[in-house]
């Protein structure tokens, strides 16, 4: 009997803490390398209209990834034709040189704020496209080849409003 209850409360446990999560989805960029015209795009629909949300990009690097910081250029386009588009900087480490994130060993997982207490206004799907825009200091040309980022993917969860 006391198997099952230690059976039934994990499970409670699990369920209660994944509730929130509303999508979540990753895409692995090639081998390791993000190329500086590789836009992933992410689509989701089946959204809560009335509810607020929060939304993450959740970025996976390992300890080829050469910065400090990460550049991001994200447009989310709206079943009505509207798009957002944010240019967004994420520390990635301290000045130290330790990684920021979760995780044992050389991956890192970076889960990253985009938009906080946005509500999806209309039903449809949303596209959601995550590109990086990392320059050298003194370059005006991108980093061809951005190394080191090895999954870029995103959430939303409920907010607790």
């Amino acid at each position: 009997m006391s198997k099952i209850w230690f059976v039934l409360v994990l499970s409670l446990t699990i369920v209660s803490c994944t509730s929130s999560i509303v999508k979540s989805e990753y895409k692995a960029t090639d081998n390791g390398y993000w190329n500086k015209d590789d836009v992933l795009e992410f689509n989701f629909s089946e959204i809560d209209t009335l509810q607020q949300h929060h939304m993450f990009i959740n970025v996976r690097n390992d300890e080829t990834f050469q910065y400090n910081n990460l550049f991001l250029i994200a447009e989310l386009n709206f079943p009505d034709g509207n798009t957002v588009t944010d240019t967004l900087e994420y520390d990635m480490a301290l000045p130290d040189g330790t990684w920021l994130g979760q995780g044992q060993g050389s991956l890192k997982e970076n889960k990253l704020w985009y938009k906080e207490n946005i509500v999806f206004p209309t039903s449809g799907v949303y596209t959601l496209r995550v590109s990086h825009a990392m320059r050298k200091n003194g370059n005006v040309n991108g980093v061809e080849n951005l190394e080191g980022i090895t999954d870029v993917g995103f959430e939303i969860v409920k907010s607790n409003k």
